[in-house]
């Protein structure tokens, strides 16, 4: 039964996320939308529901750190796991509106995070503005979307039965990877349970990846259909879901608000920024993530999630581990970005000589 679940849990996956691909394309067609757009406004806030729904029960059962945990950890996965399994599909296309207006909007409310949550709590002014950052930010990116996109012939408007049929598959495609996540997590933790694994490993491995697969799921169909800018706009938008949505959202709504535990805002908050102070990097050397890039991006999610387990168990390993992250993994990342960045400059510069002549 509980493989039968994992496998169903998959298929629920793999059929949301390609109605949500196609769904969400339809709607932002029809509304003269990008597909970096509508990654960043549609698919990203609906694939927020699963952390969403995690974050309301985890308040509600008193486990506020949980819903906090869930949505940072979720927003670093995001950048180091989805985008790189996505990058190794295909290279992701991000463009230089998305270093202009979408990552400093998500850099922003992250740091607002952080601000707020230093007196250790989200009450209903800090949830307040969590979530007018979010709807300021939606209603910007459909604006400058809109206005991007050049003039389209106005013979054929799209007709009501095809907005109703994408809208239909949108909705359907949420709900199947809200189940979809939900059975495989379930399932998984059960066999994980099995082979001896302790609950603060499922929890760190299982649930937090799990809570992504809507993500994960949704960016490589998009790269198989050849939508290389949707998967980046995904990333990016969710991240914002995830801090005004999935965290506004409950502390506005609950009377108690949202507990914040110190440790978030002096490790995992710091980690989710400089992953996407790491993702404009790389933007920035191309305008893409490469499949090259997408790689060290999982190396990092491989080794911020063996970190995690080793810290939590105070393992013997975390000194070693951490000194190699430290002195060689880091420097050796930081000196690969120069040179990307010093061959997209030189590139740059090449090509506008080349215009000139």
């Amino acid at each position: 039964m509980v493989v039968f679940l994992l496998l169903a849990g998959l298929v629920a996956l793999v059929a949301g996320g390609e109605l949500l691909v196609r769904g969400a394309g339809g709607l932002g067609r029809a509304a003269g939308l990008s597909p970096l757009v509508v990654g960043a406004t549609v698919v990203a806030t609906a694939t927020s529901a699963p952390e969403l729904a995690v974050s309301v029960d985890a308040v509600l059962s008193g486990s506020p750190g949980l819903a906090v945990g869930n949505a940072v950890g979720s927003n670093t996965v995001n950048i180091l796991l989805v985008l790189a399994v996505a990058a190794l599909v295909r290279p992701q296309t991000g463009g230089r509106s998305v270093l202009r207006f979408d990552l400093p909007a998500a850099l922003a409310i992250a740091v607002a995070l952080v601000l707020l949550g230093l007196d250790g709590d989200l009450g209903r002014w800090d949830g307040a503005l969590l979530v007018l950052g979010l709807v300021g930010y939606l209603a910007a990116a459909v604006a400058r979307g809109r206005r991007a996109e050049p003039e389209r012939p106005t013979a054929a408007p799209p007709v009501r039965p095809r907005l109703l049929r994408d809208g239909l598959a949108v909705l359907a495609g949420v709900a199947l990877l809200v189940v979809g996540a939900n059975w495989l997590v379930d399932s998984a933790s059960s066999i994980a349970s099995a082979l001896g694994l302790s609950d603060l490993v499922i929890g760190l491995t299982v649930v937090s990846v799990g809570t992504a697969l809507p993500e994960i799921t949704t960016a490589a169909i998009a790269a198989l259909r050849g939508d290389t800018e949707l998967a980046v706009g995904n990333v990016v938008g969710s991240n914002v879901a995830n801090i005004g949505l999935v965290l506004g959202a409950p502390a506005l709504a609950l009377p108690g608000g949202v507990a914040v535990d110190p440790a978030v805002v002096r490790f995992d908050a710091p980690v989710m920024i400089a992953a996407t102070v790491a993702l404009g990097v790389v933007l920035w050397t191309g305008s893409r993530v490469s499949r090259v890039e997408g790689a060290v991006l999982l190396a990092w999610f491989v080794a911020y999630t063996a970190y995690l387990v080793l810290a939590s168990t105070d393992h013997d390993a975390l000194g070693p581990f951490s000194a190699v992250l430290l002195w060689f993994c880091l420097p050796l990342t930081v000196v690969a970005a120069a040179g990307f960045a010093v061959r997209e400059v030189r590139g740059g510069a090449g090509t506008g000589r080349q215009r000139r002549a």
